[in-house]
């Protein structure tokens, strides 16, 4: 194990410092976005703030016991946890009760627990350290082929919770994985043809079948286009989502004083915070905040490059994959670009699975440039 002192003189200070002024700032907005909503169902104005302050605490001091350890200890011990998260995805869909339409949570009394959510980062660190063992063995199909197989089971356990959203994001981190490993050129360019056939093939299946091996559910969600004219229907979220952005204008009408979070935008700490945040801070601070996640992803990248191991740089890639897939598929359903999926925008939405989730996502990337600032002061 690492020294404390080691660890904090390595980290990635300007990674370290933009992570937590997101933090901070997304905890401020779930406060604001969420009092109206708890009081008037009963609770406290202080419940999902209080909530979600405990589930940073929690996920802080897990992550200083994370961040001790070598990156090659989590992949080794990555394989069984990922056995134990397909087995409850699993057990969920045999077991499980459903929660906003999905089999996708286990609840221990009043906190709920995401599997989903975990086996992204698990998948993360498992094909990581897979390339990296396997590294002189990728020029052979089965070997190169292993953990996108296991991706496309996981991607179908998802899908038929279902959970949609999860599914894309998931499915679409163990690709571009993939993609980075130092797997042969050959076996990746026959790969994507594969996929591009099996996409077209599905797509051809829904235009011929008119959908019909598709939930009604499923099939409004692709009705995503102007979202005001169906403003009693489908379009309500999205359009409450717009007037709230167009409130904001430029400087927003002032902190705590969203007039849409008054239950006109179902959760809006949690899907629908960005429209929120831009209703009462203006699109001037909406617009810093994506400034902030491309200098963090930039971060994140470079610390990936500058990794002396394949399995750190892989590591690195599938976390700013990870949260740009994040906020891409969140932002894009809130613009009405894509169909509103329920996934969360990293740092602002609330949710403890999520939370901690990006938090250890956060420390591996920090583990991956501490033992490469170590090594350099090695040579």
């Amino acid at each position: 194990m690492t020294k404390f002192k080691d660890i904090v003189k390595n980290l990635d200070k300007p990674l370290f410092l933009i992570s937590l002024i997101l933090f901070v700032l997304g905890l401020i907005m779930i406060f604001s976005a969420s009092n109206v909503t708890s009081y008037m169902n009963g609770g406290s104005p202080y419940e999902y703030f209080i909530r979600q302050g405990l589930f940073l605490l929690v996920s802080f001091i897990l992550c200083i016991f994370i961040i001790k350890f070598n990156t090659k200890f989590y992949g080794i011990i990555s394989n069984l946890l990922l056995t134990i998260l397909v087995a409850i995805l699993v057990l969920l869909l045999i077991y499980g009760s459903a929660t906003n339409n999905a089999v996708s949570w286990i609840y221990f009394g009043p906190f709920g627990f995401q599997p989903s959510e975990f086996i992204k980062i698990v998948m993360i660190v498992f094909m990581a350290r897979f390339y990296e063992v396997h590294e002189k063995r990728l020029n052979n199909w089965i070997i190169a082929v292993i953990p996108l197989l296991i991706g496309i089971i996981i991607t179908f356990l998802i899908m038929i919770q279902p959970d949609l959203g999860t599914a894309i994001i998931f499915a679409l981190l163990t690709g571009i994985i993939f993609l980075s490993s130092p797997v042969t050129k050959r076996i990746k360019a026959n790969i994507i043809l594969l996929l591009v056939g099996m996409v077209i093939v599905g797509v051809l299946a829904i235009i011929m079948t008119g959908g019909n091996f598709l939930q009604t559910r499923q099939i409004e969600r692709f009705n995503f286009t102007r979202p005001c004219d169906r403003l009693l229907d489908t379009g309500n979220q999205v359009c409450n989502g717009y007037i709230a952005i167009n409130n904001g204008g430029l400087t927003g009408i002032g902190l705590g004083n969203s007039t849409q979070k008054y239950l006109y935008l179902p959760e809006p700490y949690t899907d629908f915070i960005y429209a929120v945040i831009i209703e009462e801070l203006g699109l001037i601070v909406g617009i810093i905040i994506i400034l902030a996640y491309i200098y963090l992803l930039y971060r994140i990248l470079k610390i990936g490059r500058e990794s002396y191991t394949n399995r750190g740089a892989l590591i690195c890639y599938g976390v700013a994959v990870y949260i740009f897939l994040h906020i891409a598929v969140n932002l894009m359903g809130l613009f009405g670009l894509m169909p509103m999926t329920g996934v969360p925008l990293p740092f602002m939405s609330y949710g403890g699975s999520f939370t901690l989730c990006l938090m250890v996502a956060l420390t591996l990337v920090q583990r991956v440039n501490i033992e490469t600032k170590l090594r350099d002061k090695k040579k």
